[in-house]
């Protein structure tokens, strides 16, 4: 089975985004959902399994749910179903090349999306999926472009 690519990874429902963060923490920490929850702080780990399998995660534990995945899919999720961007918090650096060249793929495959989604080769699901990617990707390089006077420092 092939690797899935995290960096364009969309959830498509909140058990979905759940299931992602699991396997995100699985595949790039190795961590598995008894250290999960212990990081969390839950007296027990079948809680934990408990929350995966209904998808009822309370709204006080998706932050630490998500900083001991270290991914954010469920508050993707959450910001995508109520139709808003979500993107990066700017810290004011110059754009690199390969910066650049993942805005031009993300343009390049949602104008692919949105022909094949007029011409009814494609889901409407999967044509937003895109289209919301190279919203957010330019959205963020916009931003970089404003901040680009005032840099934070790079402190990791």
């Amino acid at each position: 089975m092939a690797k899935r690519n995290w960096k364009t990874y969309r959830p498509t429902s909140l058990q979905d985004a759940i299931e992602a963060c699991v396997e995100y923490a699985r595949e790039r920490h190795q961590m598995t959902v008894d250290r999960i929850a212990d990081e969390m702080g839950l007296a027990s780990k079948w809680t934990l399994y408990k929350y995966i399998e209904s998808a009822s995660i309370p709204a006080r534990l998706i932050r630490p749910f998500e900083c001991a995945c270290r991914c954010t899919f469920i508050t993707q999720h959450l910001a995508v179903s109520t139709r808003k961007l979500l993107i990066d918090m700017p810290t004011g650096r110059k754009a690199n090349p390969a910066d650049i060249h993942a805005v031009q793929d993300a343009c390049t495959r949602a104008v692919g999306a949105l022909l094949n989604f007029a011409a009814g080769k494609a889901q409407a699901a999967d044509t937003l999926a895109f289209v919301n990617d190279a919203i957010e990707r330019l959205a963020r390089e916009r931003a970089e472009v404003e901040r680009h006077t005032q840099p934070e420092l790079n402190l990791s």
